[in-house]
């Protein structure tokens, strides 16, 4: 699913990922722990192809058998949009639009019309116990439905794998509990594979493999 070699990041002076290599099969759940500062984050962008590592070292980055390092930027787009999904710490759904609306963008960007959007968003947010929420905006809903309205926006064009920062540091226990849950529950009966940061122990300690970062490098 995700083969990693030699990933660096440099930030001017600042060598943040220094020499990262790794590599996660399909319908795994790795987590990604260590202090603030050791990279995780910066990992996570570049494997999501958020952001690119730092081209003056000689690495590979391949996702599905596709070398993701050699796309242009708009190839890049189009292959996170349609392959990939993403769950962050802050929902960021746009408060302007309803839990259905905001479902449904990542599907109307790939260029799904919009009955069809519709249909999948509304599968979504049944299977996640938001029937009742389609025409609700995000002010109108409680911290867990957020998260689980973004949790369906990252789900609605199917991708074969979920990139999650910090996903319930937002979250009161219960919710954050339900949502743990939820990630398990989903790559049973999906197939997805999980790519989780977090500080969270329970939740790191819950999936198949946990990763450690320490100044740049996983080493453990």
């Amino acid at each position: 699913m995700i083969k990693a070699r030699n990933i660096h990041k440099y930030y001017n002076d600042l060598h943040v990922l220094k020499g990262v290599d790794l590599q996660i099969t399909k319908s795994e759940i790795v987590s990604i722990v260590g202090a603030s500062g050791a990279g995780k984050t910066t990992l996570l962008q570049i494997l999501g192809t958020l952001d690119r590592a730092s081209s003056d070292e000689d690495y590979n980055l391949t996702i599905n058998n596709i070398n993701v390092g050699a796309l242009n930027d708009k190839a890049l787009a189009k292959f996170r949009n349609e392959h990939i999904g993403f769950i962050f710490q802050f929902h960021q759904l746009l408060p302007e639009f309803s839990a259905l609306e905001n479902v449904c963008l990542p599907a109307f960007i790939k260029g799904t019309k919009k009955v069809d959007a519709e249909k999948r968003a509304k599968e979504l947010l049944d299977f996640l116990g938001l029937s009742h929420r389609y025409h609700h905006k995000p002010s109108e809903l409680s911290g867990g439905e957020q998260q689980r309205v973004a949790v369906a926006r990252a789900l609605v064009n199917n991708p074969e794998l979920i990139f999650a920062d910090e996903p319930s540091g937002n979250l009161d226990s219960e919710s954050a509990e339900n949502l743990h849950s939820l990630f398990f529950k989903l790559r049973d009966e999906f197939g997805q594979t999980f790519v989780i940061v977090t500080h969270n122990e329970e939740l790191a300690n819950l999936a198949d493999r946990k990763l450690v970062m320490v100044d740049g490098k996983i080493v453990g």
